[in-house]
């Protein structure tokens, strides 16, 4: 049976728009003060709605959290992705692309690099599934586009692939953590080297000016 109006609205198009303000206020909260200080009641204030709708969209706080960390890794892979389909088809080229893409977009919003590379920790078991999914995710892109590329590296793809996006995490937590931040030209810069350095044919090429 379809939902009566009100003001307009169906009740699934309610239920849609409550989650919607959810995640919004999340968003903001789960970034500062942070996942563990943000209270259902704090949320609930913020996206104006009563305690008793968050339960009509979320099943938890921890629910609420996956959604936001999902949804910031979907617009990342996505502003990724698109990067590298329009770089040059060479393995250096598409990869270097797709850091400073991924450094650039993670960087354009203080909120969203504290969720993904900040929260995502302090929120422990909480995320420990959907970050799992997230550093798969991009590592089949790195693998993806050594493999289309004709690269075979001298160690296993795969491990050097996590190695890389681990460079990558820990440079972006240094951004979130340190005054003043570090440029993301010198985080890009940093992360172009370690990735030229791992899938150099012969182990030995250096770093030039991506």
């Amino acid at each position: 049976m379809a939902g009566r109006d009100y003001r307009g609205m169906s009740a699934a198009e309610r239920l849609a728009d409550r989650r919607e303000r959810l995640i919004t206020a999340a968003y903001s909260l789960f970034a500062h003060p942070g996942f563990h200080s943000t209270t259902i009641e704090r949320l609930c204030a913020t996206a104006r709605i009563s305690n008793r709708a968050f339960y009509e969209c979320f099943s938890s706080r921890e629910d609420l959290m996956r959604a936001v960390y999902d949804r910031c890794i979907e617009e990342t892979l996505a502003s990724v992705g698109e990067a590298i389909e329009k770089a040059p088809p060479r393995l250096d080229d598409r990869i270097v692309a797709g850091i400073a893409e991924y450094v650039r977009f993670v960087t354009a919003d203080t909120r969203r690099a504290r969720v993904m590379h900040l929260e995502v920790r302090r929120a422990g078991n909480v995320l420990s599934g959907a970050r799992q999914q997230a550093v798969a995710a991009f590592t089949k892109i790195i693998e993806s586009s050594a493999r289309g590329a004709g690269r075979t590296p001298p160690l296993d793809l795969h491990l050097l692939a996590l190695g890389l996006i681990g460079a990558i995490t820990e440079l972006l937590i240094e951004w979130v953590l340190t005054e003043p931040t570090p440029p993301t030209d010198e985080l890009v810069e940093a992360c172009v080297f370690i990735f030229r350095r791992t899938f150099a044919a012969d182990g030995t090429q250096t770093a030039s000016a991506y």
